[in-house]
């Protein structure tokens, strides 16, 4: 279940962050439009990073839990 909310997630991090895009493009060049895309780039990056996060979370889930069946046993 976990990995079909990351999905959605991801996905709408990525949505906004075309639509952003799209809208900048309509702008004039200037300072509002330039702060649009920055927008945009740092919602993709940040799709991108929580994409490395979740899979890098799911290996040390797995690791810490053979370190407290190990302890224990």
């Amino acid at each position: 279940m976990g990995k079909v909310v990351f999905l959605y997630r991801s996905l709408a991090y990525r949505n906004a962050a075309a639509d952003i895009l799209r809208k900048a493009r309509k702008l004039p060049r200037g300072a509002e439009r330039s702060a649009a895309r920055r927008y945009a780039h740092a919602l993709r990056d940040l799709a991108r990073t929580e994409a490395w996060l979740e899979g890098r979370v799911a290996r040390d889930r797995r690791t810490a839990q053979r370190m407290t069946s190990a302890a224990s046993g």
